[in-house]
């Protein structure tokens, strides 16, 4: 499949580019960030896969949150898709901001007009993994998922629903109970329908709860001040709740002062950075 470059900057030895694509999950051109380490021009890294929150696109977390000097000092590639399809000309699909364009929530959607273009979680979970393990010089065998709050939703799913695939997985104040809060039942109830049993594929509290072994190490930061976490959307206790009773490990990290901004995520996302090198690089 053609990519396109869009843009190239020399970072830290390696190279920060935005590709473009025609995707077949998603029936409609996508970008995507990625961080070339400077160990990328001599041999094979693992990937990273970082996912966004809701309203971003590729480009919040490649020139807001700073993690390029950490991806470079441990040899990690480092992809950052969009955060929806784009242009799909789906009736209602720019009216909100946490719901349509910019909000695609991870999930492949079942219900109409949304299901033939909305499907980032095959998106991110099949195509574009195969799409950079042909173009770039990846270890497909390794690969992590990392993400920011509904982008966070979003790793943790993938991670518990495709045990073994992910070699780690780490959250910035994800929305861990979707079925929950509001942001959650708006998109879940879109997208999926009003069969809430449906829901429970794509919310991580849930699909703890089944998970079939403890070999998963979950790092979450959440920031104490986030409006968020007051408002209920984000819900981490009943995910750590969850992940106590299956015996999960989880170190989850309250971080007095911060909110849910890209101040917050830049100023942990070393330690991230350095959780996923230990098992990709192990």
């Amino acid at each position: 499949m053609a990519l396109k470059q869009v843009s190239s900057n020399k970072c830290f030895e390696g190279f920060q580019k935005v590709f473009e694509h025609d995707s077949t999950e998603l029936k409609c051109k996508m970008r995507f960030g990625i961080y070339l380490p400077p160990k990328a021009e001599t041999g094979k890294c693992p990937v990273l896969y970082w996912l966004s929150g809701l309203t971003c696109t590729e480009q919040n977390f490649i020139t807001k949150a700073g993690f390029q000097q950490a991806a470079a000092e441990h040899g990690l590639i480092v992809v950052a898709p969009d955060t929806s399809p784009r242009g799909c000309n789906i009736e209602g699909e720019d009216e909100s901001w946490d719901f349509g364009t910019g909000a695609g929530f991870y999930v492949d959607a079942t219900e109409d007009p949304w299901k033939t273009n909305y499907r980032m979680y095959s998106y991110v979970r099949d195509e574009l993994p195969k799409l950079i393990n042909a173009n770039f010089p990846t270890n497909p065998e390794r690969m992590s998922v990392f993400g920011h709050s509904m982008g966070g939703h979003g790793a943790l799913i993938l991670a518990l629903k495709n045990p073994g695939k992910y070699k780690s997985v780490s959250a910035f104040a994800p929305i861990c109970n979707p079925m929950q809060c509001q942001w959650g039942k708006k998109a879940l109830g879109g997208y999926l329908g009003s069969d809430v049993s449906k829901w429970e594929a794509y919310d991580a509290t849930q699909l703890v709860k089944s998970y079939p072994d403890s070999r998963l190490d979950i790092l979450i930061d959440q920031g104490k001040d986030d409006q968020f976490l007051s408002a209920g959307q984000l819900l981490p206790d009943n995910f750590i709740a969850a992940c106590t009773e299956r015996k999960i490990p989880v170190v989850f990290r309250l971080q007095q002062g911060y909110d849910h901004s890209y101040f917050f995520i830049a100023t942990f996302i070393n330690d991230h950075i350095k959780h996923h090198a230990k098992f990709l690089n192990a």
